[in-house]
Order: structure tokens, then C-alpha cells, then sequence
């Protein structure tokens, strides 16, 4: 089964060769104190507009997602429903209070909902992902901005997490003591099973959520291969490249063949969403052909029960499902 239903990157960033090479030069009898400033200094300067002191490290995006649930503010947290279904998840091991602003019908969000619910609500901090997951919207600059200062009205904090940001573009926004953006290694940079998730704010806010920090999260090899990945930009950025070209031709796939019988979201990301009784039609039918794509519970995950999500695969792959979804479009067009 080709599994296009976690938003994984089908490619490896680095070589085998290049990773003995890695293992062999890590210190792995020490403590990794060290290893812990080189990477911020290399994530720091592969961005060119950070310090280290700005970036806390976590063991994965959830990890960082706890953090923030016990060390924000007391009072509750505000996200987007749909969103990244960690938060809720978290919010509720750590039995902090947790409310939503509901998607309308069409799953889009307008900013004047999100600020109307921000002053019901008055969180201690809002937390979503932009480009969002799931339906790959992207919020601009002016939209972030009014959040930011509505949250801030209160005392509050924004929390911004791009963890696909690699597929769009980064916001354009002053630091603020009140913003936190989080990134990840598992989505375009493609060590998902190395877990290494980055937290970007002031120091001063950075602070707060090092409150609670375990002396070594991370294994001194995972932060050897995340530098190596920020020390070497240009193959970096190849790479990069290459999941974005594998981004466009799965939407252009979805477009050409789905978009008459579904509704198919425009996306910021490495994967799109689909909607409809046709886009469950065709989900059932390209996983009988050996793709696997997102299905959401019509029960538990509701106002996603009609939707499938596909995220990006090798080009091989693209190709024999972009024949699977061509082949499906004219069975249907003939039976409807």
C-alpha cells in the first residue's frame, strides 16, 4: 500500500553514506551539550534573520505543543476547528481549558469570526496552523496581524504553527513578545523519524517555555543530521525543491481529473484535500488499487466526514495515480 494519508515526504534528504559519516563523527558515549548549540547556530543562520537565543528545540512539533500547554498563561487556549488534532489532544492531558472557532460550512474561516470568538474567549494563548492543516489554506500577513493584536489585548499569546511553511512563504512579521512560531524536520526537510520540532519567539518569551525542559530531549545524532541539513543550503534547498515540483503535480493531478465531481482545496502544501460524495467515491477507489489517502470518521471528526486528503508521493507513484484518477473520472462521468 502507497500511503498518501500522513502528510510524509516520499524522499530521503540525505544518503546513506552521508549518515554513516554522521553516526561515525557523533560523540554518542557524551552528553550532547554542544551538539545543542551548534544546530540552533546553523538553523539561526540558514534563516540569516535569527539568533540562537530565539529558538527553543523539542522532540518533535508535540513535544513543543505540551510545553506550551503547561507553561502558557493559566486560561484557556483557542485554536481552529478543523486544526492539527494535537492540540486538542494535549490540552486535555494537561486538563487545560480548551475552546474553538468553528470552521463555516465551506471548511474556510473569515478573520472577523476568529476575532469576535477571541474576545468571547479571551485565551490565555491561540494556537493554529497556517498554512492550515487540513484544507492547506494559507493566512496572510494583515489576517495574523489582527489576531496578534486582538490576542495581545488580553494578555494573550499567538502561536503560529508553519509547519508547512516550506511549501508556501513565511509570514513577513516583526518579532513581538506575544508571537511564537513553531516549524518542524518532518514535513519538507523530510527526518520525521528523527523527531526535531523548532519553537521561534523573543528570548524573554522563549524563556517562559523553557520552564519546563528535559536537560537532553533531543539524541546528539538527530541534532548532527538537522545541522548538517542547515550547514549545506543549497542541497537543501534542492531538495526542498523537489517535494514542492511533487506538491504542484498532485494538485494538478486533483484538479485536471476530480475538481467537476468535488470540491479540491487550493493548498499551501505538501498535501490537498478533497470534498464530496465523489471524493469519497474516488478515495474508496484508488485505495482498492493499492493508494492509501486521509479518511476522516463521519462520527468523530465531523465537519470532515465527506472529505480525503492526499499527500505527495514519489513521481513514479504520481504517475500511475494520476492514471487511476483519470480512470475514474470517465467511469464516473459515464455513471452520473
Amino acid at each position: 500500500m502507497i500511503h498518501m494519508d500522513k502528510n510524509e515526504s516520499p524522499l530521503q534528504p540525505l544518503s546513506r553514506s552521508t549518515l554513516h559519516e554522521l553516526l561515525d563523527q557523533c560523540a554518542y558515549h557524551l552528553y550532547p551539550d554542544e551538539a545543542y548549540e551548534r544546530f540552533k547556530q546553523a538553523y539561526a543562520y540558514y534563516y540569516g534573520d535569527l539568533s540562537e537565543h530565539q529558538i527553543c528545540i523539542g522532540n518533535g512539533s508535540d513535544d513543543l505543543i505540551q510545553k506550551l500547554m503547561l507553561t502558557m498563561p493559566k486560561g484557556p487556549c483557542l485554536t481552529l476547528h478543523p486544526d492539527f488534532f494535537m492540540y486538542q489532544d494535549y490540552a486535555r492531558q494537561v486538563q487545560r481549558p480548551i475552546a474553538y472557532v468553528e470552521a463555516r460550512e465551506d471548511l474556510t474561516f473569515v478573520i472577523e469570526d476568529i476575532i469576535d470568538r477571541i474576545h468571547e474567549v479571551r485565551p490565555s494563548f491561540f494556537i493554529f496552523s497556517n498554512p492550515h492543516n487540513p484544507t492547506g489554506h494559507r493566512f496572510n500577513e494583515k489576517e495574523v496581524a489582527q489576531i496578534l493584536e486582538t490576542v495581545t489585548e488580553y494578555g494573550g499569546y499567538l502561536v503560529v504553527d508553519e509547519a508547512y511553511v516550506e511549501f508556501s512563504k513565511p509570514l513577513q512579521m516583526k518579532t513581538d513578545n506575544h508571537l511564537l512560531r513553531m516549524r518542524t524536520l518532518s514535513k519538507a526537510f523530510a527526518i520525521a523519524g528523527l523527531r526535531l520540532g523548532i519553537l521561534i519567539g523573543t528570548p524573554s518569551t522563549i524563556e517562559i517555555v523553557k520552564q519546563i525542559e528535559h536537560p537532553y530531549p533531543m539524541s546528539g545524532f538527530t541534532l548532527a543530521v538537522g545541522r548538517h541539513l542547515f550547514a549545506h543550503p543549497t542541497k537543501t534547498n534542492a531538495f526542498i525543491q523537489q517535494q514542492r515540483t511533487l506538491s504542484e503535480r498532485l494538485k494538478s493531478i486533483l484538479d485536471t481529473y476530480a475538481t467537476p465531481w468535488m470540491t479540491v482545496y487550493p493548498s499551501e502544501t505538501n498535501f490537498v484535500l478533497t470534498r464530496g460524495e465523489a471524493a469519497l467515491d474516488l478515495g474508496n477507489y484508488v485505495k482498492a488499487r493499492g493508494f492509501l489517502p486521509r479518511f476522516y470518521n463521519n462520527e468523530t471528526e465531523q465537519p470532515m466526514g465527506d472529505c480525503v486528503r492526499y499527500s505527495i508521493i514519489t513521481e513514479e507513484d504520481l504517475t500511475t495515480f494520476e492514471s487511476l484518477v483519470k480512470e475514474w473520472s470517465e467511469q464516473y462521468a459515464l455513471s452520473n
